[in-house]
């Protein structure tokens, strides 16, 4: 059933904290009560946007990116995406899954990297008109913890997505206090879960978290 506004939802957090089996696992929820669920994903969810990504996240690639090159690569897939998939989506009234979204670039790119936050939030203005989600949740989790399951995931997979998960673990440090502090600062906006629960747990407190945010969107 389509929503006469849509519902943007994001999630995010550190390496290894869940969010993808999170993201199946609301959009199967909200699926079953009937509403229209997009899932999508950034970098990413628009051929382009794809592409861009598989040039972002390789750690196998014979050169480095800055960290404002990278700010500026996840903004131009950012842009495509917003335009071409999550507000024609909204504007159908469908529900709307991102696994990371722009928070992620001020926790990566600005508290991980170093790259000045007003910086960031001009791009961001200049790019996406500061577009912003309906309800952020953020998996937060100890970092060894985080970083350990996603390497063993990576090695599981197969993936070559693994550039992030290499750096050493005080990135990942400033990354995790970034979200924190993103949703101190967003407090209608965002809400942490804590990750470290179970699948089901952690599950159960997103459901809640959605359906509160659903009765609120009317």
């Amino acid at each position: 059933m389509p929503l006469s506004k849509g519902l943007f939802i994001t999630f995010e957090g550190g390496e290894g904290a869940g969010k993808s089996t999170q993201v199946q696992k609301l959009a199967d929820a909200l699926k079953s009560k009937g509403y229209d669920v997009v899932i999508t994903r950034e970098p990413g969810g628009t051929p382009a946007a794809e592409a861009i990504r598989d040039l972002f996240a390789r750690s196998d690639a014979d050169f480095e990116w800055t960290p404002m090159a990278e700010c500026l690569l996840v903004f131009t897939a950012r842009e495509m995406h917003v335009q071409e998939l999550i507000k024609p989506a909204l504007a159908q009234g469908k529900i709307v899954i991102c696994d990371r979204f722009t928070d992620s670039t001020f926790a990566y790119q600005g508290y991980g990297h170093g790259v000045p936050l007003e910086k960031i939030e001009n791009i961001n203005e200049a790019a996406i008109d500061g577009f912003t989600p309906d309800l952020t949740l953020i998996l937060d989790m100890p970092v060894d913890v985080g970083v350990a399951r996603a390497k063993s995931r990576l090695a599981d997979d197969g993936s070559n997505e693994d550039r992030f998960e290499n750096m050493k673990l005080d990135f990942h440090n400033k990354m995790r206090q970034g979200f924190l502090d993103i949703a101190a600062q967003n407090t209608q906006r965002c809400k942490i879960v804590d990750a470290a629960g179970s699948i089901e747990d952690v599950a159960q407190e997103i459901n809640a978290a959605v359906t509160e945010r659903l009765e609120e969107h009317g």
